[in-house]
């Protein structure tokens, strides 16, 4: 059965962005540390990029991230889902409006009606593989607030950013239980099943 991941980069000051996001600058100013772990890591984050990318079966983002990756200097056939190893799994996209245009027209559905019928849809696509819900920071926590989530993997990253998007600024009160840490020198890789 499909397990709904959500699955983000966090810097220790709790921000998946710096200040100023938007397109040219997905992760805002100051916040490429993010994802150093995806792009220059080491071996155990290759290890946990692989690892997560093969088991996804489906993908959410929200439109903010849409826009950044299907935009000049986005996702393309060497740059995607999973970093370099650019996978191609189904992608969802929530809004309520769908773009006139869109540059990787055949990587992307978009659902109109809601998050949680964007996670129905993504199961159904998933194959009993992993519904990866990858940001931004808005949708992965309005998942975990509705309690569409199974399980919680942050990327810790060394950086602090001082400010840009919060992960869980408002959320809602919530029990986790982590169930793996994995350290490398770029991030700390945390797991939770959310109780």
């Amino acid at each position: 059965m499909a397990k709904v991941v959500a699955d983000i980069s966090v810097s220790l000051d709790g921000f998946v962005t710096g200040p100023d996001p938007g397109p040219g600058q997905g992760l805002g100013r100051g916040g490429e540390g993010l994802h150093t772990w995806a792009l220059d890591g080491d071996a155990i984050d290759r290890a946990v990029l692989s690892e997560t990318t093969d088991a996804t079966g489906a993908v959410i983002m929200g439109r903010a991230l849409f826009d950044i990756v299907d935009g000049p200097g986005g996702w393309s056939d060497d740059m995607g889902y999973g970093a370099d190893l650019a996978a191609q799994p189904p992608v969802l996209v929530v809004t309520r409006t769908p773009p006139a245009e869109v540059r990787l027209a055949d990587r992307f559905t978009f659902v109109v009606d809601g998050l949680a019928s964007a996670v129905d849809k993504a199961i159904a696509l998933a194959d009993d593989r992993d519904v990866v819900i990858m940001g931004g920071g808005t949708t992965v926590r309005g998942a975990i607030d509705a309690g569409l989530v199974d399980e919680v993997r942050l990327h810790l990253a060394p950086v602090l950013l001082g400010g840009g998007t919060r992960l869980f600024e408002g959320a809602v009160p919530r029990n986790l239980r982590q169930v793996h840490v994995r350290v490398s020198g770029h991030a700390t890789h945390l797991t939770y099943r959310v109780d």
